[in-house]
């Protein structure tokens, strides 16, 4: 195992899709370090998703929400914290459209709050995590971390916000801030509201996959191992104050991403259903990765086997999801997908008797 020049760090939503993995792969990585893991546990944050870790003397999970100062400061105290790296979000952009005051409280106010007590308590490293879809739909080209910020959603917009927060916090006080913008990540323990786990559950199930519109969006499919090793790398050699795209190039549409899983699965394309678009639904995403290569950085993983790496552990994993989709998901697929689904299947005349989920 590797040597790190910090002992503590402060991983927040660490019981989610990235955050989860990003643990695993730190404490995997660096014999001397100690990880504390703040997580509000909601309906996305997943004790199961770092059971492994139970009885490791170096990870210490703490139940509490990035928006509660004192649970900020509890879980800082306990390293002492030297570094934070900020996952805890609220992350899907369909659900933004429904309820966006939720995002705007987690992902800007909780922000505020993290950085003020990690500022206060003397952090030496904070990292905050972000996305590319901050700008916003990038037609020709790809984006640079010096372009500007077009969000066109909720979701985007709320870390479009706590990122302008978190290079205030550079500016105005001289806190040692970096951002990462990852691309659309895939891979395991991923909740199944996203298109590949959702797809790839639904395809085992023989239920059908909602494409949105002619599945043209463009989408660049980031392993998670990838990005952890990208945030890892930042948070060790990027430069104060700046920002670090990171993906691989690749461009993908979302009837392809439906196809290959389809493909992997040795499923029919006849679950495939082309339903009403998202509201203002981004056409293409595409960053330059450059900055990031400089520092060392190179994915390992191609879209072709990120998806079947995916697949397979989907597959080999049913007693983790299959708890997940039912319940709140439940209840949400039928509010996000019930009607687009019976529309479709009336538009195209196709087994009206199947189930939507």
């Amino acid at each position: 195992m590797s040597e790190l020049a910090w002992r503590s760090i402060l991983v927040t939503g660490g019981c989610g899709f990235i955050g989860s993995n990003f643990i695993r792969y730190m404490l995997g990585r660096y014999q001397n370090l100690q990880v504390v893991n703040l997580d509000k546990l909601t309906y996305c944050g997943n004790l199961a998703n770092l059971v492994d870790l139970s009885g490791d003397p170096r990870y210490i999970f703490v139940q509490g929400d990035i928006a509660r100062p004192e649970d900020v400061k509890r879980a800082l105290k306990l390293g002492p914290a030297e570094v934070v790296v900020n996952f805890a979000a609220e992350t899907h952009v369909d659900r933004a459209l429904l309820s966006p005051g939720v995002f705007v409280q987690t992902d800007v106010f909780g922000t505020y709050t993290l950085l003020e007590a990690a500022r206060q308590c003397g952090v030496k490293r904070y990292l905050q995590v972000s996305s590319d879809e901050v700008y916003g739909p990038v037609l020709t080209g790809r984006a640079r971390e010096e372009d500007p910020l077009r969000p066109h959603n909720p979701y985007a917009a709320s870390k479009a916000g706590a990122e302008l927060l978190t290079q205030a916090y550079y500016a105005s006080f001289g806190f040692p801030t970096l951002i990462t913008r990852g691309a659309n990540t895939i891979g395991p323990y991923q909740y199944p509201e996203k298109i590949v786990p959702l797809f790839i559950t639904n395809a085992l199930d023989d239920l059908p996959l909602p494409v949105y519109g002619n599945g043209g969006a463009v989408r660049d499919y980031l392993y998670v191992t990838d990005h952890c090793r990208a945030v890892d790398l930042v948070l060790q050699r990027g430069e104060p104050g700046e920002i670090y795209n990171v993906g691989t190039g690749q461009e993908i549409t979302g009837i392809q991403v439906a196809q290959a899983i389809l493909e992997l699965l040795d499923k029919p394309p006849s679950l495939l259903r082309f339903v009403q678009d998202r509201p203002g639904h981004d056409r293409r995403y595409a960053v330059d990765a450059s900055k990031l290569r400089g520092l060392g950085w190179e994915p390992v993983y191609g879209f072709q086997e990120a998806l079947a790496q995916t697949v397979q552990w989907y597959v080999a994993n049913e007693p983790w999801w299959r708890p997940l989709k039912s319940g709140e998901f439940q209840a949400y697929y039928l509010q996000q997908y019930g009607e687009r689904l019976r529309q479709a299947l009336l538009n195209t005349g196709a087994g009206g008797g199947q189930r939507l989920g």
